[in-house]
Order: structure tokens, then C-alpha cells, then sequence
């Protein structure tokens, strides 16, 4: 072959690995904010069919590592290291009650023995103190650690995806509950923003930055500035039109309550009947008319609040692989182990052992890292020609 003919292969190959690189983000090809909750709630289902912690920690790490590779600098990106040390007081919170109120396992490793109160009768049931068995510890532990990695999960939703583009996709029915969930789940991160920038600024003052004296001297500037924040949205709202319907017959109000109670209904008839030992014949059709009914609900309920999109978010090939993935995970980790690999046994006590299997369904996970479009602050500065 010669050198021109090497060279010319060299560039087909280069331009096929390019066209596999994920983009830069801009305005157009930015992934659905929606994809990345469906990613999340995909992992948080795997993490509530196991208390296996290989396998739990595992997961903390899938989804701190595609944070890591694909948040971006706004304030909501900075939510996920709350929701860290959120989960890991949720897991010393239940070890402790566990320490302190018993557990119903019971347990023959006795640790050591708490200081018992008696009750009176009318708490027959509860005890206070007494024996704290390691086997009740483990329990606990397991069980904390599957919730907090839940919270995690939904940490890395919040940490990724853009809230004000989520809540612009939503069905006009659902307008108004979305605001009112997006404002509640952007209040913590920029509370939490608004500490750090406070303690960065005592710092610069020459004051110390620890100590419960520290904490009350910033908690009332953050908390005013919550309450300006919270004023100057009230007063955009107002001034957008929030809260404005327009005017509908009767008959479609009716009609509307009608179906989003009656498909209310038939999906929880629906789900009762699938998990349920009888009746599954007709949970799947009871689950599917209610879905039509809510869905029908929710078309005639979007016409109380016409409003118009500017520039709608598509749902791309990529939206559909990271949303893919969670449902991936979701669903190989259900096939891929046994139930006493998901569960690993606190009485007696025994280490847990690690699937294979399991785990390798849980690396799916680790897909949005790679083909979700890479946040501008994080490309390197290689030239116009990479940008591009």
C-alpha cells in the first residue's frame, strides 16, 4: 500500500472515531431532561430490589461517575455532594435507631448491652435500650444504605438535569404541580450554594468558618436571601400569568375529573392485580384502561392552561440510549441474580458475596457517560477544530 493510501485510511479512521465522540452541548443537541430522570429512576429501581452493599456501593459509583463526566456548572450540578451526606446520615440515623430501639431479628452476637427503660403497657412492643446484637447492625446497615442510594439516585437526576427544561416539556395539566415540585427541588441546592458562598466569604474576612457561631452567623443572610429569592419568583410568576386558566364548558370539567379519577383508579386496581396472587388476569387490562383513562384526563385538563413552547426539546437517539440504559439496569439486574445474591443474610452472619452477573448488568449504567453530549466548561482546549 502506499503512503498516500495509508494516510487517506488513517483519516477515514480518525473521522469514524470522531463521529462517535459525543458532541459538544449547545442549545440544540442538548439532551432531554427527561432522559436523564429516566436514567435515574432506572437505577433507583435496581437499588430497591437489593440490600446486597457490593452492590449497592457499585451503583453509588455509577452514578457519581457519570455526574462527574456530565454535569455542568450551574447551581442544581452542585445538589449531588448534598445528597452524599444526606444518604450517609440516613444510614447512621437507621443504625442508630436500630442501636437503640432493637431490631425484630434478634441476633445471638451480642456487642454490647444498653442501659434498658422500662415502658409502660400500653407501649407493649416497643423496647428502649437492652441488647444490640451485631446481626441487628448489619441489618440496619443494609437496609440505609439501600435507601440512601435511592436518595442518590435521585440526586443525580437533580445534579443533571436542567429543572426549568423538565418543567417545560411537562403536559399543560401538569403545569402548575411541576412548578411547585421544581421550586421545591432547586431551593436545596441553591441553599446550599448560597452557605458556601457565605463561608467562602467569612474565610476572606479572616473568620473562622467552623463551630456552631459561624453557623449562626451565616444562616441570616442565606435565609433572607431565600426569602428575597422566594418574593422576586412570586412576584415573575404573577407577572407570567401563573395561575390563569382559561374558560372551559362544564361538561369538559366533568369529563376531565372523571377520567384522571376513574384512571386513577384502574392503575392502582391494575398494579394491585399484577403483584397480587389472584386476579392477575385481569391486572393488565385494568392497568392499561386506566392508563388510557389518565392520559385522556390529562389531554382535556391541558386545555384549562394553553400556553405555547419556544424551541421544544427534541427526544433524540441519545435521549433514548441513556434512558435505555436505567431501564437496562432495571431490568438485567432482576434477571441476572438470584434472590439470595440481591439479599444477602444478616442472621447468621455472612459476607456478602459479589454477582457477576449482577454487576455487570449495573456497568450499563455507565452508557450516558458516553454518549451524552460533553458540557462546554469540560472540553478540553484543543483547537477550533475539535469544538466544532
Amino acid at each position: 500500500m502506499s503512503t498516500s493510501g495509508a494516510a487517506r485510511d488513517q483519516r477515514r479512521t480518525r473521522g469514524a472515531l470522531a463521529a462517535l465522540r459525543a458532541p459538544v452541548a449547545h442549545r440544540s443537541n442538548a439532551l432531554h431532561a427527561g432522559a436523564w430522570w429516566l436514567w435515574a429512576l432506572g437505577l433507583a429501581t435496581a437499588a430497591s430490589r437489593t440490600t446486597n452493599p457490593l452492590l449497592l456501593g457499585l451503583l453509588v459509583a455509577v452514578a457519581g461517575y457519570v455526574v462527574a463526566a456530565r454535569r455542568t456548572d450551574a447551581p442544581w450540578a452542585r445538589a449531588f455532594g448534598f445528597f452524599l451526606a444526606l444518604g450517609a446520615v440516613v444510614v447512621v440515623v437507621r443504625v442508630f435507631f436500630a442501636m437503640v430501639l432493637g431490631s425484630p431479628i434478634g441476633g445471638v452476637q451480642v456487642l454490647f448491652t444498653l442501659p434498658e427503660v422500662p415502658l409502660p403497657d400500653w407501649l407493649a412492643g416497643v423496647r428502649l435500650g437492652g441488647r444490640v446484637t451485631a446481626e441487628a447492625l448489619v441489618f440496619a446497615f443494609y437496609d440505609g444504605l439501600r435507601l440512601a442510594t435511592l436518595l442518590i439516585c435521585l440526586g443525580a437526576a437533580n445534579a443533571l438535569a436542567d429543572p426549568a427544561r423538565l418543567l417545560k416539556s411537562l403536559p399543560g395539566a401538569l403545569y402548575e404541580m411541576g412548578v411547585a415540585v421544581v421550586v421545591a427541588m432547586t431551593f436545596a441546592p441553591r441553599l446550599v450554594s448560597d452557605l458556601l458562598r457565605m463561608r467562602a466569604a467569612q474565610r476572606l474576612r479572616g473568620r473562622t468558618d467552623r463551630g456552631a457561631r459561624s453557623v449562626l452567623r451565616v444562616a441570616r443572610p442565606v435565609l433572607e436571601g431565600a426569602l428575597e429569592r422566594s418574593v422576586a419568583l412570586a412576584a415573575a410568576m404573577d407577572a407570567r400569568g401563573y395561575g390563569r386558566t382559561a374558560a372551559v364548558p362544564k361538561g369538559v370539567r366533568r369529563a376531565t375529573n372523571a377520567l384522571s379519577l376513574g384512571g386513577l383508579l384502574g392503575v392502582c386496581a391494575g398494579s394491585y392485580g399484577l403483584l397480587a396472587a389472584e386476579g392477575a388476569a385481569l391486572g393488565l387490562p385494568l392497568l392499561l384502561a386506566g392508563l388510557v383513562c389518565a392520559l385522556a384526563g390529562l389531554w382535556l385538563g391541558g386545555r384549562r392552561s394553553p400556553r405555547t413552547r419556544y424551541r421544544p426539546d427534541r427526544w433524540g437517539v441519545r435521549a433514548w440510549l441513556v434512558s435505555g440504559s436505567g431501564a437496562g439496569v432495571a431490568l438485567l439486574v432482576s434477571l441476572a441474580a438470584d434472590p439470595a445474591a440481591l439479599h444477602p443474610p444478616a442472621v447468621p452472619l455472612t459476607a456478602p458475596a459479589l454477582p457477576l452477573a449482577a454487576a455487570c448488568a449495573l456497568l450499563v449504567g455507565l452508557l450516558p457517560a458516553l454518549v451524552a453530549p460533553v458540557p462546554d466548561d469540560q472540553v478540553p482546549d484543543e483547537g477550533p477544530e475539535v469544538r466544532r
